[in-house]
């Protein structure tokens, strides 16, 4: 019951101020603030908004082509010949390779239930979002054949069985590895536009950033967007539609990381300059307080400019500040607020609870006092308990893939015997619980069976193939 004061991240003591709650000094301040303003400079002059050919979002864009094309080429994508760099062409076969059954572009594939149209279906579909939200909700959506959108703050789930969608597989394993890899393949298909939009010359559109498609919950505020009131929810669907997806995202996280880089140098050279640290005690680490709040103060103002320039840009109209606004940075700030708070503060609320128990402990009476310390040493004995099992599961987890690396390397040696790959192929399938009848023993038995495939020496033959 009674937790000692004590975190292997951070400090030990609020009473001492040591280097794990040090605060920056003058120069480390300075040097923050410039760090910061750089990365501002580069988020308004490189990264604008959406529909600008600015640098980095060129730069974005053309990665996810590539990323796409080599994707679709891994899934077996062999264009014609002229074809090879025509993101069309892969964004097409992967379309038609990885179907869903969630891919409902306008009111009418949804029984006009609700609004939606080619340009925000990905956003309204929870199943396309390239987060834990998006996986869930695309096995959840092709094993009980529905597709899941929100819209007007509502999740809707519509009946897709009279598609010709089938999730392929024969037992659940295989089903829930099928539905992983169409949610992947989907999302790739769609993280460039589609195939027409490409086809035609556009930049088509592509899937939100992760979680961004959660703001369709937020059915809340009513803010001006030309002569229009809408609420948040309308505000972010009307900014994805404008070109604000995971591509855009990607080039607003270009100016956060740059500034993460240059604070992490400029931390570790004044230390290492003017503090006269040694080297070794200049690596960037969290358990520095005066590094935490560098970082702090960098990107706060990363976001004082990025928020200047979206104020000055939007004229008081909330949709164009939002393209202009720098959602990485918001969020990367209010992670590093919420760290620091619980570093800061969290030690204090501890030594408050250590001080709360003593304070039971001293009012109890005798039998009181003994119950609270029984309970005390019940509570540390199931810990530790539960620490035991935990590493006993570990260990036979790891017992585990090392056997089943061994039978796999064997199985695909070039040097191993046609004997020892059969005695570790039955090896293996014996610890997957397979029945003994239906398991191959020996290289004869296998002959016999891959003979009629393979010819003569069939067993031969076969892993011939496989090297």
């Amino acid at each position: 019951m009674q937790k000692q004061i004590s975190d292997s991240r951070y400090c030990t003591s609020v009473a001492e101020l040591n280097v794990q709650m040090d605060w920056c000094d003058k120069y480390e301040f300075g040097l923050a603030a410039f760090c910061g303003a750089m990365a501002g400079f580069i988020d308004v002059f490189f990264v604008q908004m959406p529909g600008r050919k600015s640098a980095l979002n060129q730069l974005t864009d053309h990665q996810v082509d590539t990323l796409v094309k080599k994707f679709a080429k891994f899934s077996g994508w062999n264009p014609k010949d002229g074809n090879e760099n025509s993101i069309a062409s892969a964004i097409g076969f992967l379309e038609r390779t990885y179907k869903v059954n969630y891919d409902q572009k306008n009111m009418e594939e949804v029984g006009r239930k609700f609004p939606i149209s080619p340009q925000n279906h990905h956003l309204k579909s929870l199943a396309h979002s390239p987060d834990i939200v998006g996986l869930f909700f695309s096995i959840l959506d092709q094993f009980q054949n529905k597709a899941s959108y929100v819209s007007n703050g509502r999740l809707i789930r519509i009946d897709t069985q009279d598609g010709n969608f089938e999730l392929r597989g024969g037992n659940f394993a295989a089903k829930l590895f099928a539905g992983f890899t169409n949610w992947l393949g989907h999302i790739m298909s769609d993280a460039a536009g589609s195939t027409g939009s490409r086809g035609s010359g556009g930049r088509g559109s592509g899937v939100p950033m992760p979680f961004m498609e959660l703001t369709q919950f937020c059915k809340f505020g009513r803010f001006q967007v030309g002569k229009d009131r809408q609420t948040f929810a309308e505000v972010m669907a009307r900014t994805f539609q404008q070109g604000y997806d995971a591509r855009f995202g990607a080039a607003t996280a270009i100016p956060v990381v740059f500034q993460q880089l240059a604070t992490s140098a400029c931390w570790a050279i004044k230390r290492h300059l003017v503090d006269k640290k040694r080297w070794e005690d200049c690596i960037p680490s969290n358990t520095y307080g005066s590094f935490r709040m560098m970082q702090l103060v960098s990107n706060g103002t990363l976001c004082l400019i990025d928020v200047g320039d979206a104020a000055l840009r939007s004229g008081g109209n909330a949709l164009t500040f939002c393209l202009h606004f720098n959602f990485a940075a918001s969020l990367r700030l209010s992670y590093l607020v919420l760290r620091e708070i619980n570093v800061r503060v969290g030690a204090v609320l501890d030594q408050k609870i250590a001080k709360f128990y003593k304070d039971i402990m001293a009012a109890s009476k005798g039998e009181e006092k003994e119950y609270l310390r029984q309970m005390e040493i019940r509570l540390q004995q199931n810990q530790i308990r539960l620490n035991e099992i935990y590493v006993a599961y570990c260990e036979s987890v790891e017992a585990e893939y090392r056997y089943f690396l061994v039978q796999m390397r064997t199985i695909d040696s070039r040097m191993a015997s046609q004997k020892r790959k059969a005695d570790a192929s039955t090896k293996l399938v014996e610890t997957d619980g397979v029945e003994h009848d239906k398991i191959m023993h020996s290289p004869e038995e296998m002959d016999e069976t891959f003979g009629e495939r393979e010819g003569k020496n069939g067993l031969k033959n076969f892993f011939k193939g496989r090297n």
